[in-house]
């Protein structure tokens, strides 16, 4: 596969980060949206005292969980 063709295959294997809005290739999902991984090892390590916390919790608020249709 050539150069733009190894481009337009990785930019598909990326996905948006809810928390700091990059494209990132690893990652999880949590329900319908994305955390990279380095925002998710931050994340776990931030002590809830410091200021990152908040402003975590805050991103993670966007997520929503999808409805259930039967």
């Amino acid at each position: 596969m050539g150069s733009l063709g190894a481009a337009v295959s990785k930019q598909y294997l990326e996905e948006v980060c809810v928390v700091c809005d990059e494209r990132r290739a690893k990652g999880i999902h949590l329900y319908t949206s994305f955390i990279c991984s380095e925002c998710e090892e931050d994340m776990v390590r931030t002590d809830t005292r410091d200021p990152k916390y908040k402003y975590y919790i805050d991103r993670l608020k966007k997520i929503t969980t999808p409805e259930i249709y039967s």
